[in-house]
């Protein structure tokens, strides 16, 4: 849920969309037929070996430090890493349609790239086209039936079995996912991951942002799932990450951050009651830490995942700006979210909440802790390579 030009009315959008979920979740009818059907074939945005792969793209950054100074730092896919990953992209369509098609368009190869493609020095990275709900759609809601949702989460389905039958051999694989994405995930981790003992074991661990996975209050686990609990360390595996990233506490309106509203309804996770919105910080699970954020610069963005007021400038694809912000979980009035931070302005470019305090900074979620993410992938693939749970 990126363009601003489509944020106009999107608490009502979420709001329609919650009507209809219920009975796009059922288990009879139309709906959950699409779920059962095979699809003609998965249409991959990346896949190992694909030419133009976007989650291969370049990774050489341009490090912004504090006075301006500069350098510049490489990395590259590696050849055979040891585990794969499993990336859902968020709502980026700009078809006009109510669902998208499976065409592959700028926008989705554009935040492929942005949130996906920093993973490949630690994983094979996967992900499929879906059909999913258009940011057309979000301005028209009354033109969303039931059936477009579960078209969305049927492709997701169908393209997550594809992997494992196909593909997978018996690898780890983390699960990624923002926003829709997210919401999908939440989806495919309740019906398909969690109740599944032998799939669980396979987890390395999921990465769900900006969807509103929820736990018991105090607690690790349950709500969302009943067996995959938080990551409590940055080499627990078989966990789960999640937060919405904030600079300010989020309104009594946001979409994010609290249970049973926005995001919330396009997952099914609708349930208020005992539960809070799960908070896991990428840089310290157990308190504060220093954030790794990577935007895409000018040189390289389609304008998803980069700071408010446009892209960074520098010549590689990507701009780093360690020692910028810090974040921790905060708790307040019902609401759980990550606490964004920035230090004192020392020349580099902040983020701001650019569609306001209903969404927070959500359009940075994956980016503003980007480095802090895969760090904790490649010590997790470690742990996991080495037995653990």
């Amino acid at each position: 849920m990126r363009r601003a030009a489509a944020t106009a009315g999107l608490a009502t959008v979420l709001a329609v969309l919650a009507a209809l979920l219920p009975v796009a979740a059922g288990v009879g009818g139309t709906a959950s037929a699409a779920i059962g059907r095979p699809l003609a074939g998965t249409v991959w945005l990346c896949r190992p070996g694909m030419a133009d792969d976007p989650c291969t793209a370049s990774l050489t950054t341009t490090v912004v430090r504090a006075g301006g100074t500069t350098t510049v730092q490489r990395a590259r896919p590696a050849a055979n890493p040891p585990i794969d990953c499993f990336y859902v992209y968020p709502t980026v369509s700009a078809q006009s349609t109510v669902n998208a098609n499976l065409r592959i368009d700028p926008a989705e190869t554009g935040v492929a790239k942005a949130q996906a493609s920093r993973f490949s020095p630690d994983c094979r990275v996967y992900a499929p086209m879906y059909r999913q709900i258009t940011l057309a759609a979000l301005a028209h809601p009354t033109e969303v039936t039931p059936a477009d949702l579960q078209l969305a989460y049927a492709g997701v389905l169908a393209a997550w079995r594809d992997y494992l039958a196909h593909y997978n051999r018996g690898r780890g694989v983390v699960v990624i996912g923002h926003s829709q994405g997210a919401a999908m995930l939440i989806r495919l981790l309740r019906s398909q991951v969690d109740p599944d003992p032998a799939v669980r074991r396979r987890l390395v661990s999921a990465i769900v942002l900006g969807g509103n996975v929820t736990v018991p209050v105090g607690k690790t686990v349950g709500g969302s799932f009943r067996h995959i609990p938080a990551c409590r360390s940055v080499r627990q595996v078989g966990c789960v990450v999640a937060y919405s990233s904030f600079d300010e506490t989020p309104p009594a309106n946001s979409l994010f951050g609290r249970p049973g509203t926005g995001v919330s309804e396009l997952s099914g996770s609708t349930a208020v009651a005992g539960l809070e919105v799960l908070c896991v910080n990428p840089a310290d699970p157990g308190g504060t830490g220093g954030l790794q954020p990577y935007f895409p610069s000018a040189s390289a963005s389609s304008g998803l995942g980069t700071q408010a007021a446009g892209a960074p400038s520098a010549s590689t694809p990507w701009v780093a700006y360690p020692g910028l912000y810090t974040a921790r979980c905060e708790y307040e009035d019902g609401a759980s979210w990550l606490q964004v931070t920035a230090g004192p302005a020392d020349g580099r470019p902040v983020v701001t909440e650019s569609l306001g305090p209903t969404w927070g900074l959500h359009l940075v979620d994956v980016n503003i802790a980007l480095g802090n993410l895969v760090t904790m992938v490649h010590r997790q693939a470690v742990a996991y390579g080495r037995g653990g749970r």
